[in-house]
């Protein structure tokens, strides 16, 4: 009944059929599928959001005391390397989680990555040696690097577009809520003995309920529909949507799926093919969310409090109420404004912030008054970054994908994403002594205001619209003059 296109002879019967479908609403219904067949899928798949979240702070507090017990007090390379061992393996999962994802399936995917996940933070837990705990780091991070961009994949395909935004917008806020149980769970570390211990033990319960919750989720329909499998495909979308909207979901399908589903997709045709530009939007959006400095302000944000007398346990509290009220933010408005004005008005608001910062360390500003602006700013950045630059390109990038590089795209942008953000983190210190505060907040917020250009000129409005929709809209003009 839905029939794939063999032929590239058929280009111009398909783009004409789904235009007259999208545009004159044949065979499509009226109203919207109802939010709740999908949801509790999406829940699960934010389970990865929760788990990156937390282990990106579970170290944070207790790693003054693992150093003790494992016997590298002092070391600061080896303290260091606690940290980066995890992005590093982050990094090499990122590399691999497209092909893994279109290899096995998005569902196996998410259980695939659980298991490092659950095997490093056990390993974590019972290390008795620096060696030990770096294994189970490494461990953790090829599942971190491998999980979260499936988890935006599998979300923008299982979503209908009226709430993929909303959808979207909750993987921000478990990845918020996961950051601030790591910190609060690690305030009685100094005070019980071993209980880092308990923190790593704690972040196996999420990721066993990821891998079994898994057993009872849908498989994305696009991907079923890629490998041919177009019953299962309909299926699943009977589950996610209701029987009254499968038949339209099958034919939009349908229309964007030609002979070339099948090919491989090598990393050249990313960087040079007709998809190079939405890959390049997309590596550009990850790369300036790291360079505008939102991973170096959340490293110096206790030191900017504990200037201004708060502690550094209640500045954690501040930094985690302002990142979760903009996730919150985001979650009402990212299908009512749309993706793009979210995201010019976070980097102009970041950017803002930022000059705050800067007035703040120029010393025009009295010592008290430098204090508030400081903390204003900070403040307002993790506030104005949670509403769209922190949610958004994980969102986008899924959207704008066409079909069939969506996965491996996905993962050459992480890719970019990690490599920036470990060298913003490896040289922030460094830059902030030899060029101070002034000077380095500036070249922040010009990097924030680059982005304010670059999303207006370059980013596409995808709020309400298909995947497929989407793809068409993006497709080079050589197809797309047959609309």
């Amino acid at each position: 009944m839905y029939k794939r296109m063999t032929s590239r002879d058929s280009m111009s019967a398909d783009v004409e059929a789904v235009s007259v479908l999208l545009q004159n609403g044949v065979q499509k219904e009226m109203t919207n599928p109802s939010w709740k067949y999908s949801c509790p899928h999406v829940l699960v798949a934010t389970i990865v959001a929760l788990l990156f979240g937390y282990h990106l702070g579970v170290v944070n507090e207790p790693l003054e005391i693992i150093s003790v017990d494992l016997g590298f007090s002092g070391d600061t390379l080896a303290e260091g390397l606690v940290v980066s061992t995890c992005l590093a393996a982050a990094f090499a999962g990122s590399l691999i989680s497209g092909w893994i994802a279109d290899g096995v399936g998005r569902r196996r995917a998410f259980q695939l990555c659980s298991l490092p996940m659950l095997l490093g933070a056990s390993i974590c837990a019972t290390a008795k040696t620096l060696a030990g705990m770096l294994a189970g780091r490494f461990l953790v991070g090829l599942g971190l690097g491998v999980g979260p961009p499936v988890a935006s994949l599998y979300v923008a395909e299982v979503s209908p577009a009226h709430v993929r935004g909303t959808y979207g917008s909750l993987i921000q806020i478990a990845t918020c809520l996961g950051l601030m149980a790591a910190l609060v769970l690690g305030i009685p570390v100094k005070n019980i003995v071993g209980w880092w211990r308990v923190c790593f033990w704690l972040s196996t319960i999420p990721a066993a309920i990821l891998a079994l919750a898994m057993m009872f989720c849908v498989e994305s329909p696009h991907w079923l529909y890629k490998r041919g499998k177009l019953a299962e495909a309909e299926f699943e979308f009977e589950r996610l949507l209701g029987s009254s909207h499968v038949k339209s979901a099958m034919l939009e399908l349908s229309k964007s799926n030609r002979e070339d589903e099948t090919e491989s997709v090598k990393i050249s045709e990313l960087l040079h093919g007709r998809h190079s530009r939405v890959v390049f939007i997309g590596a550009t959006l990850f790369a300036l969310q790291q360079l505008s400095g939102i991973n170096a302000v959340f490293y110096f944000s206790s030191t900017v409090f504990r200037r201004a007398g708060v502690s550094s346990n209640l500045a954690n509290v501040f930094i985690g109420i302002a990142n979760l009220t903009g996730s919150i933010v985001a979650l009402v408005l990212m299908d009512k404004l749309g993706r793009k004005v979210l995201l010019h008005w976070s980097f102009f608001g970041m950017a803002l912030a930022m000059a705050l910062q800067v007035f703040a360390s120029s010393g025009i500003a009295s010592n008290y008054g430098a204090f508030y602006f400081s903390v204003g700013g900070m403040l307002l950045f993790v506030l104005t970054f949670a509403v769209g630059a922190g949610p958004v390109p994980g969102l986008l990038l899924p959207e704008i994908f066409p079909s069939r590089i969506r996965a491996k795209a996905m993962a050459f942008c992480m890719s970019v994403h990690w490599v920036v953000n470990f060298f913003v983190g490896l040289m922030f210190l460094r830059l902030l002594d030899q060029l101070g505060p002034h000077l380095l907040y500036s070249i922040f917020g010009t990097f924030c205001l680059m982005a304010v250009v670059f999303v207006k000129r370059s980013v596409m409005e995808t709020k309400g619209k298909s995947l497929q929709e989407i793809e068409i809209a993006l497709l080079p003009q050589e197809y797309r003059e047959f609309l």
